[in-house]
């Protein structure tokens, strides 16, 4: 892992938006969404991560959303089952359904407010439970949520502190870190 300044992290962090932001002739992006690779911080609490990655996105003209992953529970992050009914062949039925996750929410309310592109800064991404890995890996792997995707045109970054900070901070294991 680089050590970088401040000053450095926050080009570093421009530098990731620009090219997940950069577009060919006709408009698509020339990295895929599924190629993106979140953008990772870690330094010791209150250095200014968040501060940082809000500077970056402003400064590159994206939308920007700041969630803290402490405040939330597997089923907030990852959506809240619900009932709903399906017609097949002629039968209703009850099925699950998972609602939208709280913080893809956040980045749509976004949108709607016109931000098409941004970054989306999931702090505190080392503390959270063990229940809440797996949804955290399907949401860095495939940029969802169950069914509720990151929209196009928004990256994930996300910061931690190192162990010997937090009590409740934890080393990523080989498959998160890639």
């Amino acid at each position: 892992m680089e050590s970088v300044t401040i000053r450095e992290a926050k080009e570093l962090l421009k530098n990731c938006v620009a090219e997940y932001m950069e577009k060919d002739e006709k408009g698509a992006y020339c990295l895929p969404q599924n190629k993106q690779r979140p953008v990772y911080l870690l330094g010791a609490a209150g250095i200014g991560k968040t501060e940082i990655a809000a500077q970056a996105a402003r400064e590159c003209g994206v939308g920007f959303v700041g969630c803290s992953l402490n405040h939330y529970t597997r089923q907030s992050a990852a959506g809240m089952p619900a009932i709903v009914t399906r017609e097949y062949e002629g039968n209703s039925y009850q099925v699950t359904e998972y609602t939208m996750s709280e913080i893809l929410e956040m980045v749509y309310e976004r949108k709607r407010a016109g931000e098409q592109e941004g970054s989306l800064f999931v702090d505190e991404i080392n503390c959270i439970s063990e229940t809440m890995w797996p949804v955290m890996l399907q949401f860095l792997q495939n940029k969802s949520f169950g069914s509720c995707r990151l929209p196009e045109g928004w990256m994930i970054a996300a910061a931690g502190n190192p162990t010997e900070y937090n009590r409740s901070a934890r080393d990523f294991d080989a498959v998160l870190c890639d």
